[in-house]
């Protein structure tokens, strides 16, 4: 090299070993030259891949690119003229001798600036608007640059003296001068990104997250988040304020590549659908079989998740190895600034050397900083990508699993999976290279420690390992207890959806005291698991507390007692201190690594479970063109759980453009075949075959929370016209007239504010106006009034409505239109027990005349349809017998016609009303533009409210009811025994810093024994009284943590319905949930680690403060940057957190509502748009989670650069003079190289502290609003047990509205019922009937006058005293998962004889006894296993069970077959006759015997009188009905 160059390489006594160091000259060109351009060369390939993976292209030339070209065109022109003249020089003996040295570097350097060129265009290309490699090699470039710049400047300043010809030194000058200032120039124009490219694969908003712009150093210093922070310190950030998703972390570019990956791990299975990305969608292509599924083909989702992210994962690897060799590298310089203070004394160094060695810590802790902030970086996208991925495959599933495993998993149970078990994987992945950086650490450190004391490191080792398996069977404790506390959340979850979905019935009964205590039931047991696992997490930490003390208590003792020799001297003590604290970092994660990995191992086996659940066969049905027809099924048998055959032999065929219908009793199995078409169902045998387009009504109507229009629109763009015609044919013009935005009013969850019939008649509407080719109607006029389901039979469904030209299965129990049918199929116990059209029906006298007859008996049809039965019968039947038979029953169902509407001349009235109404408005209106009139009515039609967000600071309050539900007196014990741990602390460090310091030691064992014991001394100390504050600060959390549960619950209980009916049912559930599991798992370890953080920096201060004082004076502006950087951060994160949580909840709200409605979006085939909705609400949670969780990023990087300050200045003082005392020294810096990772952890918990204890503000918040009347009242007491005793009910000048700023639904209802009175209710929808009942409920309180009951004002009463005392049988039978005793009997009152007495007065004795279990059967979530007639019946059994004096049927029979209606009259008529019974009629033939009737029209009591009396009136709105019906 020597020769290389033409003079020394190194020269230690130049360099090293002088006052005035310097380089040698062949060392400046060759090492500080070829170092960058060796990096530059050996990481291009991260320039490569980067140009390869760029979604954009094209930028424009600009100002900064055209200059970067000019100026690497002057560095390669000044270049190669180096090497000419080099060349030129070499030939020239006469010149100055030139060496290879002065020919290798120019075309070394040359092929390296070329490289850099070629890079500006292609970057330019390919759309890449910065280079890190690019930067950092200009970086070391200009760096390494500067020790030659000095030496040229001096050798210039000797060569001035001299007189020869120095040309080529001269040449040299001048040269590397215009080098250096380019590649500075360089470095300057790469700190700019440069302009935006033209071409994108993802349009760039002007909402674009500024990190796709810019360059690598804002990057690296997340400079680019400075805007975001200074706007949510100078206001409360808001939504329109944040960004947009970063394109590449979107579920259109992540979920592809999931899909990819899981189908690779499981390409063997023919049951398994196939993933294929087209069109920016992810497609499951068909599998041949799905069955015979094994053990064995469970997949997994760890290694689809490495895979699919794995290149990001590594990267992360190889950040988190450089910045643990960063880590490990600081203690040596340390040894040595300890040695440099200790020569003091000696002979000393030179100065340089000690300014050098802080100067080097200082560089590798910023290092270690922006290190560490790119891995939590690159951490972060691997988690919110695995997130996005989980999410997304969860909603993906649970639109294709079948119908036995979705029994398996319950509303609640997916949802947190979503919730809670996908979040878990965005945890782990901060843990994910602990697995193997932990030991590599320890194992390190523990090598430096054998360096500097040799054999005595051992004794440490073997306590290490001792503690291991204690470890071991701790881990494996908690692992127990947490799969436990996991399945009572579950369970308790599942169990808040039912009593949130079924709220109404609830209070109606009065129940909520039962279902409260199975919710806090749940929840003890669920606290008592928690209990467990706080004592095994304290026992951890007293563990690793030991390890911490034990290993360097044992270290220090074998050390200096195996050996008299062996002397503890500063430089040892401080130094393997150092080590011990990163010993103590790893083991202190350990235990919180234990713990997320048994965590994430529980969430890995129920994510595992589900995504490898059974989905529905896409053979069920098959789409085979060539068939004849459109609809067929060919030989058939089903089943819906794979044991029981539910369908027998069917065979159906359906011509195109036909209407068949199928008949058949409750339970014969109608609705199964409409299953079966849907491949919904099981199929065991034979073929189904559809060719279309489907779309389906289901019998139970499914509406989303979205505008009426929405949810007739389903999807399909607006046709002014056709959509008006699909109104009037489906009899919505009226509804929509009386909404008050129209068709813009928001239908709440489940059409919480829509009648049944107006579901229906929806459910309907979507159908016909999704312009289908094949139509399943199950039931579809059920929960219609009997003319407006003549009117959609004609209008709609019929030969003449707008579907006549479509194929169409027709489920009804209306024989009225049966004549009108193509074909009809009779269904009986699950087999079609005939076929035909209705005339060789009836000539058969089988099934279909047995069905006709019972249908008939029991007066289901009206006058006219009578007329034109018999006329069609007459013509038909040509059995005189048969014939003579049902003439005879249609002549007594003459006095039967049924009606729920009121006359022709009241609707007309109504309709003129409300016209007149409109009027009025529009011309109060007319000066409003078109637009401000949309918006109005888009804000009137508002129901559900949006989630608002708190802003600024939290309140004080919020701390206050937290610590006051920890517990006062626990509080301040955990505070004090945090002070005290680390007095201890700082107590052991002054003894080890004296025992260093003692030269006596070394001559006296005395000596040395008492400074081991007092050492130990202290050490005891820090374990206990680490131990005791962690385990009361855990039992005071959880304290804290059943508190809030129970307030939350408490008052969420009692919300009157008005908010139940505006809020969102994912988003109450998120309180149970997510809020929850914060204040339980994740507010603990946040305030317990700013506890310990905030005593340990004060510690850290005190400390250096005492062995350099002098540090004094830069730690005040150090303490003013820290504060206002913390005073610009809190802000900002506590906000985001804020708005992070409120764009969760409609994550889950959607995805419930799918759950609901899963078997209609598969139905008509909008799987698609279902899930892009569900990618759309997904990316915006996480484009508003990710600039929370940069924010730690930002803050981690100001805040860690500080603390470097502070090493910086703490070792600057230290070798300046500041202090000579090494063990001083070495203490101080010691305390000074952790106060980084303080610093910044104690800013980080504050913010997490703010920022969880939103959780808590949220639950307070709830628990501070409206409540409904107290349920039980000191007036209670004074009633008797029989009360009320007469039943006499009083309206006196009733006026109700549902919410405040609405309509009243009530205008002054004024009547008074006698006790024992029948009293039938009746008129159009809308017309107050149900508000009548909710206020007898005070399910809506009266605004204005009263209701009495036995002369007692209902007002005056607690709620619960009242609706105890009156019964109901709703409108929706709503029963509850668990067994059937506690369905019918909450409390646990009455006796088994009481119940079995009220089963089989309700007919259902019979059925309950053919269960194994009897009273104890298990009924599923929703009652889903009893059919809806069953479970009405059900409701009747809960009357009959509490009867009381007063009975309300709100239309109680609407919605299940004749068969059960007749069966529930029956037995009201005889159990309650001695009771005051009020129905609101459905159909009019079971209150024609009524003591009285009651005819409301828009709130107000238009008749009331006996039914004689109205019908003797012929001006009375009952007797036009009574005409109409033929009754009179």
């Amino acid at each position: 090299m020597d020769q290389f160059c033409g003079s020394n390489f190194w020269d230690s006594n130049k360099t090293w070993w002088t006052t005035d160091p310097q380089f040698t000259t062949c060392f400046e060109k060759t090492a500080l030259v070829w170092a960058p351009c060796a990096f530059l060369w050996t990481f291009i390939i991260f320039d490569f891949y980067y140009l390869k993976a760029s979604f954009d292209k094209d930028i424009p030339w600009n100002k900064l690119n055209l200059s970067k070209l000019v100026i690497n065109l002057g560095l390669l022109a000044i270049t190669a003229l180096d090497l000419i003249i080099a060349l030129v020089k070499k030939g020239d003996e006469s010149a100055a001798e030139i060496y290879l040295v002065d020919i290798w570097s120019p075309i070394i350097k040359f092929a390296t600036f070329l490289l850099a060129f070629i890079f500006i265009p292609l970057n330019r290309k390919y759309g890449v608007q910065t280079s890190g490699c690019q930067f950092l090699f200009w970086f070391l470039l200009s760096v390494c640059s500067i020790p030659r710049c000095i030496s040229e400047v001096q050798a210039d300043r000797n060569r001035r003296s001299e007189v020869q010809d120095l040309f080529w030194e001269n040449y040299q000058y001048c040269s590397f001068f215009f080098f250096f200032a380019s590649s500075c120039a360089m470095l300057l124009l790469n700190c700019f990104a440069d302009s935006m490219p033209r071409q994108t694969k993802y349009k760039r908003e002007k909402n674009e997250m500024p990190e796709l712009s810019a360059s690598f150093l804002s990057r690296i210093t997340y400079y680019w988040f400075d805007g975001m922070a200074r706007k949510g310190y100078r206001k409360s950030l808001e939504e329109a304020d944040l960004w947009d998703l970063c394109p590449r972390d979107s579920s259109k570019e992540v979920m592809p590549t999931f899909a990819y990956h899981w189908h690779k791990y499981k390409p063997s299975l023919a049951w398994e659908s196939k993933a294929k990305y087209e069109n920016e969608k992810v497609t499951f292509v068909k599998p041949k079989s799905w069955r015979n599924r094994t053990k064995k083909d469970m997949v997994s989702i760890l290694p689809v998740i490495f895979r699919s992210f794995g290149g990001v994962i590594l990267f992360s690897s190889l950040l988190k190895l450089i910045t643990n060799i960063l880590a490990l590298v600081q203690p040596q310089v340390l040894s040595l600034i300890i040695e440099f203070v200790s020569d003091f004394e000696g002979e000393q160094q030179p100065q340089w050397k000690g300014i050098m060695y802080a100067i080097l810590l200082f560089v590798l802790a910023v290092l270690q900083t922006l290190m560490l902030a790119q891995y939590f970086h690159r951490i972060l996208i691997v988690g919110r990508r695995t997130r996005t991925a989980l999410i997304n495959s969860i909603y993906r599933k649970s639109l294709r699993i079948s119908n036995s495993s979705r029994k398996e998993s319950t509303v609640g149970e997916i949802v947190n999976l979503m919730a809670v078990d996908a979040q878990r994987f965005v945890e782990f992945t901060h843990f994910i290279n602990t697995l193997w950086s932990a030991p590599l650490k320890i194992g390190v450190a523990l090598f430096f420690l054998w360096q500097l004391l040799g054999p005595s490191v051992l004794g440490g080792l073997v306590v290490m390992f001792m503690l291991i398996p204690l470890n071991g069977f701790i881990a494996s404790r908690t692992r127990k207890y947490q799969i436990r506390q996991m399945q009572y959340k579950d369970e308790r979850i599942k169990l808040m959806n039912e009593i949130l979905n079924g709220i109404k019935v609830l209070k109606l009964y009065a129940w909520e005291p039962s279902f409260e205590k199975q919710v806090l039931n749940i929840r003890e047991k669920e606290i008592k698991t928690l209990k467990s696992t706080a004592y095994l997490n304290a026992s951890s930490w007293f563990l690793w507390s030991c390890a911490n003390v034990l290993v360097a208590l044992v270290t220090f003792g074998t050390y200096v007692l195996i050996d008299e020799n062996n002397v503890l001297d500063a430089n040892k003590a401080f130094v393997s201190l150092s080590l011990f604290n990163i010993l103590s970092r790893e083991l202190t994660i350990l235990p919180i690594l234990v713990t997320s990995l048994v965590q994430i191992q529980v969430s890995v086996k129920r994510i595992n479970k589900f995504l490898n659940s059974e989905e529905l066969d896409p053979n069920n049905v098959q789409h085979d063109a060539s068939k004849p027809h459109p609809m067929t099924i060919e030989n058939a048998s089903f089943s819906w759980d794979d044991d029981n055959e539910t369908l027998t032999n069917i065979n159906i065929v359906v011509p195109r453009n036909n209407l068949v219908a199928i008949v058949g009793t409750v339970g014969s199995g109608k609705s199964s075949v409409i299953q079966a078409f849907l491949g919904e169902m099981e199929k065991l045998s034979g073929s189904v075959n559809t060719v279309g387009k489907l779309a389906y009504v289901p019998q139970q109507a499914w509406i989303q929370n979205a505008t009426l229009r929405d949810n007739i629109l389903f999807g399909q763009p607006y046709d002014r016209r056709r959509y008006n015609r699909v109104i009037e044919a489906c009899a919505l013009r009226a509804d929509i007239d009386i909404l008050s935005a129209g068709d813009l009013t928001e239908i709440g969850e489940k059409g919480i504010n829509l009648s049944g019939g107006q579901k229906q008649r929806i459910s309907l509407a979507r159908a016909v106006y999704s312009n289908a080719d094949l139509y399943l109607l199950d039931d579809p006029l059920s929960a219609v009034d009997s003319h407006v389901g003549k009117h959609i039979f004609e209008e709609v469904i019929g030969p003449k409505g707008m579907l006549a030209n479509k194929t169409r299965v027709l489920v009804t129990h209306g024989i009225t239109f049966l004549p009108q049918v193509d074909n009809i199929y009779v269904m009986k116990l699950g087999e079609i027990s005939e076929s035909g059209t209705y005339s060789e029906l009836l000539q058969n006298r089988g099934a279909f005349a047995e069905f006709l007859i019972q249908h008939l008996q029991v007066g289901e049809v009206e006058q006219e349809d009578l007329d034109k039965i018999q006329r069609q019968l007459s013509s038909t039947i040509s059995e005189p017998g048969l014939l003579q038979t049902i003439e005879k029953i249609i002549d007594v169902a003459r006095s039967e016609s049924l009606s729920d509407s009121i006359s022709l001349y009241s609707n007309d009235s109504l309709m003129g009303g409300l016209q007149n109404r409109i009027s009025r408005q529009q011309s109060r209106e007319s000066k409003i533009s078109a637009h401000s009139l949309r918006k109005k009515e888009e804000v009137e039609g508002k129901l559900i409210e949006s989630e608002k967000s708190q802003t600024g600071n939290v309140d004080l309050a919020v701390y206050k009811h937290y610590v006051k539900s920890i517990g006062v007196f626990m509080a301040i014990a955990v505070l004090a025994l945090n002070f005290v741990c680390e007095a201890f602390k700082v107590g052991s460090s002054l003894c080890l810093t004296e025992w260093a310091n003692d030269n006596d030691v070394a001559n006296s064992t005395s000596k040395r024994d008492m400074y081991l014991g007092l050492y130990s001394a202290f050490g005891f100390c820090i374990v206990a009284t680490s131990f005791f504050s962690t385990l009361t600060y855990s039992l005071g959390s959880l304290r804290c943590a059943r508190a809030l549960h129970s307030t939350l619950l408490h008052y969420n209980l009692r919300w009157p319905m008005e908010l139940f009916d505006t809020t969102p049912l994912g988003r109450i559930v998120n309180r149970f949930s997510n809020d929850i599991d914060v204040i339980d798992n994740v507010l603990p370890s946040n305030v317990h680690g700013m506890l310990i953080e905030g005593f340990a920096v004060l510690t850290t201060i005190v400390v250096i403060s005492l062995s350099t004082p002098i540090f004094l004076v830069a730690i005040v502006p150090i303490a003013v940057m820290y504060f206002y950087t913390q005073r610009f951060f809190v802000p900002t994160a506590r906000q985001l957190k804020r708005l992070e949580s409120i764009s969760r909840s409609p994550i889950y709200s959607h995805f419930s509502e799918t759950l609901t409605g899963v078997s209609t979006i598969r139905a008509f085939s909008v799987k698609n748009r279902f899930i892009n909705e569900s990618d759309a609400k997904v990316d915006k949670n996480q484009a508003f989670k990710y600039p929370s969780m940069i924010s730690n990023r930002w803050l981690a990087v100001r805040l860690e650069m500080l603390g470097n300050m502070i090493i910086l200045f703490t070792s600057l003082f230290a070798v300046l003079g500041g202090q000579t005392n090494p063990a001083l020294v070495g203490l101080s810096v010691t305390y000074a190289m952790q106060v980084t990772q303080i610093l910044n952890w104690l800013v980080r918990t504050i913010s997490d502290v703010e920022t969880n204890i939103v959780s808590v503000e949220r639950i307070k918040e709830y628990s501070e609003s409206k409540q409904e009347a107290p349920w039980e009242q000191e007036q209670d007491m004074s009633k008797s047990k029989n009360w009320p005793e007469e039943g006499c009910v009083s309206f006196e000048n009733l006026k109700v509205r549902y919410r405040k700023g609405l309509d009243l639904v009530l205008h002054g209802v004024t009547f008074y019922v006698r006790g024992g009175e029948k009293i039938g209710i009746v008129g159009r929808t809308g017309s107050g009937k149900s508000s009548l009942m909710l206020s007898m409920f005070r399910i809506i309180e009266a605004s204005e006058g009263r209701i009495l009951i036995d002369g007692t004002d209902i007002a005056s009463l607690g709620l619960h005293m009242l609706r105890s005392r009156l019964s109901i049988i709703p409108q929706d039978p709503v029963l509850f998962s668990g067994s059937l005793r506690i369905n019918l009997d909450p409390f646990g009152v009455k006796s088994d004889d009481d119940i079995w007495k009220a089963l089989e007065l309700s007919h259902l004795k019979s059925f309950v006894k053919g269960f194994p279990a009897g009273l104890n059967h298990s009924i599923v979530e929703g009652g889903e296993n009893l059919s809806v007639g069953q479970r009405q019946l059900v409701c009747l059994a809960r009357a009959l069970l509490r009867k009381t004096k007063v009975l309300v049927l709100d239309e109680a029979t609407a919605a299940v077959d004749l068969e059960t209606d007749d069966l529930i009259q029956k037995t009201i008529r005889s159990e309650f006759k001695e009771c005051t019974v009020l129905t609101i009629a459905h159909r009019l033939n079971t209150i024609l015997d009524s003591d009285k009737i009651i005819v409301l029209d828009c709130g107000i009591v238009k008749e009331f009188s006996s039914p004689t009396k109205l019908l003797s009136d012929p001006d009375s709105i009952f007797f036009r009905m009574s005409k109409d019906a033929n009754l009179v």
